[in-house]
């Protein structure tokens, strides 16, 4: 997993590939496993794409379905692989098998065949023989006929999300017939409030009401896109309703001078957990960020978004994704106590002190654990600008007039 280079105040380029680090390079000069080429898998000189090697590669578009999904090391042992048809009415599992070696894992059964207009993620733990863990995470869509549009959505179908859950819908050709479109996709709640869509460019459209959402609300989202056209001699291929619950609100506020992060549940207090954020060089943005993705472990390397060989960790405990740039939340076991509450080292990200391998009775994983997609956590006094409302499900950083402006419906 990757994160974002930032000068002091300027914010991070966009990239494919999803994740932020927090880390000091003194440090991770010290820690084996955290820096340089080495692979934890053998302990030969590999880039991060050989440690784990995964076909279609991250990022892919336009996968032929009876392309074969398949993970292979080189060395050492595949732990977990997963598999998922994601951003759907469903979600839904690609079953496979981890040979026998441990060296491949390979799709089973009728699962083996990719479906059309449909996006992947794949998430892989592999093990070396010392008992070290490796992650990675990537994504690939599938071929979408040449006349066909889809839109690839967030949340889940019967999932319970944060009161801070936007719906966001990605996409996969350019729209010009934005009202068409957006007449197509009605996002109700119960109890009702007023909802609206707003667009960032030509290919993708939020909605959210003007605040968050009142906890318990039950929100229905129906995607009547089939047969509309969306540009000229382009039409869409969904006709689905999808539907979930907000839970419980949880609104956790980063003081970045401060070092520490105040988690409030209901309005109430529940703890104030010490932190460190960006340093003074590669700040953490201000803002309110919403949860996106959340994994228990994941991988961490500077090389492929312009740190160099500043970080490669490759067993980063409990990960939360608060922007598409990079700023993650996440478990940090290389950095000293001390310094959680005192001081700021981090590329962007904000860190809790963890343990290797992730544990609950940590800082890190005892607010993982109390998380939820669509949770808020908003960055303050930090010296850097405010997240960008496209950046990630970013929206709430735009007051309700604006808002409302980007609506293709007048």
């Amino acid at each position: 997993m990757n994160h974002v280079a930032k000068k002091a105040g300027a914010s991070p380029a966009t990239v494919k590939a999803r994740s932020g680090l927090l880390a000091v390079l003194a440090v991770l000069a010290v820690l084996t496993g955290c820096s340089g080429t080495d692979s934890i898998i053998g302990g030969k000189s590999r880039s991060p794409q050989e440690a784990i090697r995964i076909t279609p590669q991250d990022g892919a578009g336009d996968v032929a379905p009876d392309t074969r999904v398949e993970v292979k090391v080189p060395d050492g042992r595949l732990e977990s692989v997963e598999v998922t048809r994601i951003e759907d009415a469903q979600q839904q599992e690609v079953r496979g098998l981890i040979a026998e070696d441990g060296l491949s894992w390979s799709p089973q059964g009728v699962s083996a065949r990719l479906g059309l207009a449909a996006k992947y993620s794949v998430d892989v733990v592999a093990v070396d023989g010392a008992g070290h863990r490796a992650a990675r995470h990537t994504t690939f869509t599938t071929e979408v006929p040449g006349h066909r549009f889809i839109g690839y959505f967030k949340p889940e179908n019967r999932s319970t999300v944060g009161t801070g859950m936007i719906v966001s819908f990605a996409f996969n050709r350019p729209v010009t017939r934005r009202a068409a479109v957006q007449r197509a996709i009605r996002v109700t709640a119960d109890p009702a409030v007023e909802i609206a869509g707003h667009w960032f460019g030509d290919k993708r459209l939020d909605f959210r009401p003007a605040a968050y959402w009142q906890p318990g609300t039950e929100v229905t989202v129906e995607v009547g896109l089939r047969d509309v056209e969306g540009a000229p001699g382009v039409y869409g291929s969904q006709r689905k309703t999808v539907r979930f619950t907000i839970g419980r609100e949880q609104v956790s506020r980063v003081d970045s001078a401060a070092h520490t992060m105040e988690v409030r549940r209901d309005g109430q207090l529940v703890s104030s957990v010490p932190i460190t954020a960006g340093s003074p060089t590669t700040t953490t943005y201000n803002g309110k960020m919403v949860v996106s993705e959340m994994h228990e472990v994941t991988r961490m390397d500077g090389r492929t978004v312009g740190f160099g060989g500043e970080y490669d960790i490759k067993d980063v405990p409990h990960a939360i994704r608060l922007t598409e740039s990079g700023t993650f939340l996440h478990g940090n076991y290389w950095s000293d106590d001390d310094i959680f509450g005192s001081t700021n080292v981090s590329h962007g990200c904000i860190g809790l002190r963890d343990v290797q391998g992730g544990s609950g009775s940590t800082p890190a994983g005892w607010f993982f654990d109390r998380t939820l997609i669509g949770d808020v956590v908003e960055v303050v006094n930090s010296k850097d600008k405010k997240v960008a409302p496209d950046n990630g499900l970013g929206g709430w950083n735009m007051d309700w007039k604006r808002w409302k402006a980007g609506s293709a419906l007048r």
